[in-house]
């Protein structure tokens, strides 16, 4: 049980001193909460965000894989792909975004990230499926609608793009993006 407390209250002074941009006294209750219980993710994923935020992009990586493998969610997942984006990792980014999605399809960030990488990867058919999905989750519908569109439009899949567009714009008239993009795809 002491344990336990010590785990708690450690985590949880890593991440008020995170808030604070300390990142060495962050850094010091992560590496003690590890210590109380090494079984748990979040101090693992606390000392990925300060190895982020120090620009030790490796350090981080290895920091999210360890949050990964002692409990697998799709936070870790995520940030396994953003930082494997930022080193220019492209399919291996994607690869981590999908297991992040295939854990919660709401994940705006891993969408996100997976539409990015997925452009730069050239695979942009594989995130449809993963844009449909989120679309029948209703997260955020209309701007994931328009974004489906634009990969469609990509794809040479314009029929599809038009009708996703058609209904963006028959539930919301006012829309500029889905108007804008299907005038570019009347054109």
């Amino acid at each position: 049980m002491e344990n336990q407390l010590d785990y708690d209250v450690n985590k949880e002074l890593g991440e008020c001193y995170l808030l604070m941009q300390d990142y060495g006294k962050a850094e010091e209750y992560y590496r003690k909460a590890v210590t109380s219980n090494p079984q748990l993710s979040a101090p693992y994923m606390g000392l990925a965000t300060v190895a982020v935020q120090r620009g030790e992009l490796d350090n981080a990586l290895v920091l999210y894989r360890k949050a990964a493998s002692v409990e697998p969610d799709s936070k870790a997942y995520c940030g396994i792909g953003l930082v494997l984006m930022e080193q220019g990792k492209a399919q291996e980014a994607f690869d981590a975004f999908a297991q992040s999605l295939d854990m919660a399809k709401d994940g705006i960030v891993a969408l996100n990230g997976m539409l990015r990488t997925a452009y730069a990867a050239g695979c942009v058919d594989k995130v449809v499926p993963y844009l449909e999905a989120a679309i029948a989750a209703d997260v955020q519908p209309e701007a994931l609608r328009i974004t489906l569109a634009g990969c469609l439009i990509h794809l040479d899949r314009k029929d599809e793009a038009r009708a996703l567009l058609e209904k963006v714009l028959a539930d919301n008239p006012q829309s500029d993006s889905a108007r804008s993009l299907l005038d570019t795809l009347r054109a």
